[in-house]
């Protein structure tokens, strides 16, 4: 007996460890295929403020990309989080509503891109008549990933020990101090890896942003003009055909941005749990 499990122990250890290699390897060869194509095709042109068929430059369509990422977090962060701890700590548990809200959170998660585009496309660009406009994309993507914030905001506050509360409330202090003051600081790395991930998800759309904030290659005056943004930008002059190796250094610096948010968010997090460690 012991036997059988000491074997059936290794095949799981080996297997896991497959796994854990095969994940890593094709991520090092995605990486390097990337660098390799497009690394060589980086050029001074590229970093130009004005797009035209001669340098198709990508600085446009960066900037786009970084303004399309904080109205949509601007706006999807402060909800989902509200949304959060509504669920968390106000409503009660076995609550039709609870429940109706889970249901909903799963059902918008699993819709693919595409979909939430058409939907952009005739609510928010032809209904309301905002046009192809980087508001419309961003509100857009804000119905994308407002259930990602809400579901990683609601399990980080759930897995908050539940003596720091009551420590809280036990020193006096009232419902909202506690919340603002011990859960959430305590909640905020997980709350930060949902919003890392809508990050990349919002740099890394081009489906949803196709058909509501457009394909104009310049930078945005207004939240009412038209934009791309990097991936966009990356399909649309690969799909032309004419500015293939412009294409892959397009993926290096989408590669390269990707890179540093989730830099700086794993460093913002790893400074919210250091204080947490001094406080506690």
């Amino acid at each position: 007996m012991i036997l059988k499990r000491n074997s059936s122990e290794r095949i799981m250890a080996l297997m896991t460890w497959a796994a854990a290699i095969l994940t890593i390897g094709t991520l090092l060869f995605l990486i390097a295929f990337i660098l390799v194509k497009g690394i060589p095709h980086i050029k001074l042109s590229l970093f130009s403020l004005t797009y035209n068929s001669e340098n198709v430059s990508f600085m446009p369509a960066l900037i786009s990309t970084f303004i399309i990422v904080f109205i949509s977090l601007a706006i999807a962060v402060p909800l989902g989080i509200s949304s959060a701890i509504y669920l968390t700590e106000y409503a009660r548990s076995g609550n039709k509503i609870v429940a109706l809200i889970h249901m909903t959170t799963e059902t918008l998660s699993g819709i693919p891109s595409i979909v939430y585009g058409l939907f952009g496309g005739l609510f928010f660009v032809a209904a309301l008549g905002w046009g192809y406009s980087v508001l419309a994309g961003a509100f857009t993507l804000v119905i994308m990933i407002l259930p990602l914030i809400m579901r990683s905001s609601e399990e980080a506050i759930k897995a908050v020990p539940d003596m720091y509360s009551e420590g809280s409330f036990g020193l006096g202090a009232g419902k909202l101090r506690t919340i603002f003051k011990i859960i959430l600081p305590s909640a905020m790395p997980g709350i930060l890896a949902g919003i890392i991930l809508s990050a990349g998800r919002i740099v890394g759309e081009t489906a949803a942003l196709i058909y509501t904030s457009g394909t104009v290659a310049q930078i945005p005056a207004t939240p009412m003009d038209s934009a791309r943004t990097l991936a966009v930008h990356m399909y649309a002059i690969s799909n032309e055909g004419l500015h293939s190796n412009e294409s892959y250094a397009t993926a290096v610096i989408l590669l390269v941005v990707t890179i540093l948010i989730n830099a700086v968010s794993v460093r913002i997090a790893k400074k919210f749990g250091d204080s947490n460690n001094e406080l506690f």
